[in-house]
Formats: C-alpha cells, structure tokens, sequence
C-alpha cells in the first residue's frame, strides 16, 4: 500500500504520535485531515491539509468532522485513530470520571469515527482503518487499570472488526506501541524501559500501514516482554506484581 496520492485521517494530531505522523506524512504526497480538540496547536498547513477542531469524545463534532472532509477532499482512504488519554490512580484516589474519560477517548472515540466511516469503506470496498492501542492491553497493570481496560477493549474490538470487514476489501490495522516519550508518558513517574522518541515510533507505524500489517507492534524487546507477562498464570502474575508494587 501506498500514501500517495490518499487522503489520510489522524486524531490526536496536535501532540505526541500523532503531530510526529502529520510531519513524516507531509512528505509522501498525500492530503491530510488533522484532527484535534486543541487545534491552536496544530502548526502544519498547506493546500493538501485540513485541520479540524474534533473532541473525539462528542459525537457531534466527529460528526461535524467527518462532513467537513468529505465536503473538502471528497472521501478518506486511511484513518489513523490515534487519540489517547492515561490516569495513573491508586485505590485511595480511585475515581469514576478518570475511567469515564479513559474509555470515552480511548474507545469511544474510536468506535464514533469508525461507525462514520465504515458505510462508504464497505460500499467502495477500500479502505485502512488503523486504531491504536497499547502493549498495556495484556494485564491489569497496577495503578493503570483504567487505560489497561481501555486498551485490552479496543483491541478486542479491532481484532472483531479486521475480521468481519475482510470480505469488504476493508483493512483494519492494531497500532501497540511500548513507551514513548509524549506529553502522556513525560507524567509518569516510574522508570519507563525502552522508551522510544515519537519520530522512531512514527517511522515504524507508517511502514507497517505501507506493508498492510495486521499488528504494528515495537519495541522489540518490550513486545517480548508483554507477551512474556501475558502468559503468566494470573496468581504468579498477581505475586510478583504484588512484590514490585512493594
């Protein structure tokens, strides 16, 4: 699969992953919907781009969004959902608006651009839906249980949807990245192994959807990792995450 001459989608365009994809894709020839819910920070522009305020949590502005592309560049071939939020919360803290907007952004608002998309992606029988999600999808990691869930749905709904949409000619890719440094991880406090710089987990995520992926997972070495942790019997995982909690 080629960029060229597509028109691409990409949520959470104005910070992290997905400012970094807007820049490397400004390069391959194609027209850009950047969509964001801050979009004073969305700096590109040019003739082949289109910046869009959309809070992926309103089904009215997807909505809005959507219209306006496709009044401007007439259909989208690839979408890249890359909106994302992160809490980390202890028990003591434990509260329901973090999982509120935790599963607002992270899954709903993937599933509202989806349901847009899917009727004119099945009717021309075309089309890349690429969601991110996380390597964190795998376990109910202390403190993170929210985005856990969040992600582990959205990878189940992604998996159900690449299989379903095969028939339609339709393709839908599971981006997992690891760590990488963006305004959500610079919170974190804990030790962050293999963190990655966004222009090299940018660099992999385009080449996956050129090669036509199914999942575009990296690093390495914390994607042998998470499959290691995965496998885990849960009262083996449950002791030693007890011990590193401690």
């Amino acid at each position: 699969m080629t960029f060229e001459n597509k028109t691409v989608l990409i949520t959470g365009a104005s910070s992290g992953i997905g400012k970094t994809l807007a820049e490397k894709l400004t390069l391959k020839n194609c027209r850009l919907i950047l969509c964001s819910r801050n979009i004073e920070r969305l700096d590109l522009d040019g003739e082949k781009i289109l910046k869009l305020k959309c809070d992926v949590t309103k089904k009215e502005e997807v909505n809005a969004a959507y219209n306006a592309a496709i009044d401007k560049f007439g259909k989208i071939d690839i979408a890249i959902l890359n909106s994302g939020v992160g809490h980390r919360m202890t028990v003591e803290e434990y509260n329901s608006q973090y999982a509120e907007e935790t599963f607002s952004v992270n899954l709903l608002g993937m599933v509202y651009w989806i349901e847009k998309l899917l009727p004119d992606f099945m009717k021309r029988r075309e089309g890349v839906i690429a969601g991110v999600s996380s390597l964190a999808d795998n376990r109910g990691y202390s403190g993170s249980g929210f985005y856990c869930a969040s992600k582990a749905a959205a990878t189940i709904m992604l998996e159900g949807l690449r299989v379903e949409l095969k028939p339609y000619g339709v393709k839908v890719i599971t981006i997992k990245p690891g760590f990488v440094r963006t305004p959500m991880t610079d919170k974190n406090e804990f030790k962050m192994p293999f963190l990655m710089e966004p222009v090299k987990a940018a660099e992999i995520i385009v080449k996956g959807i050129e090669k036509e992926k199914r999942i575009i997972q990296f690093p390495l070495p914390t994607v042998l990792m998470s499959k290691f942790v995965g496998i885990l019997p849960a009262g083996l995982y449950e002791f030693l995450a007890a011990k590193i909690k401690t």
